[in-house]
């Protein structure tokens, strides 16, 4: 079992940056590949960005490769999400994930967070 809690999410200006956090209990932390992903009002759930276990391998969303940047401290049991450049269509609530599995991929999390709100104005 695997508890996750996001936060620094927050109103920021567009151009502006952001760095998002998630805190995941547990011993085994390095086990899970975690990902993240993100809701816009009336939209679906879509990927962001995975890391593998070891936080050797990384993949992002076409959206928002070469902006966002995705990262892990094992020995603190935290990944980040650094977000630059940011665009009002990146306005959402941001989910981290935790899988049951140290490859990373865009699909198949077992555990979930209860997000964190990213708002950026224009």
């Amino acid at each position: 079992q695997v508890q996750l809690v996001e936060s620094g999410g927050g109103l920021v200006q567009a151009g502006g940056s952001l760095r998002v956090s998630c805190a995941a209990s547990g011993r085994t932390f390095s086990a899970y590949a975690m990902g993240w992903f993100r809701q816009a009002p009336g939209k679906d759930r879509e990927f962001v960005a995975a890391i593998s276990g070891s936080g050797l391998s990384e993949t992002y969303a076409a959206s928002v490769k070469g902006r966002f940047a995705m990262s892990r401290d094992n020995a603190k049991n935290t990944v980040y999400l650094q977000m630059s450049s940011l665009k009002p269509e990146d306005t959402a609530v941001y989910y981290c994930a935790a899988k049951r599995s140290p490859i990373a991929s865009i699909d198949q999390y077992d555990y979930w967070g209860q997000g964190t709100q990213v708002t950026v104005s224009s």
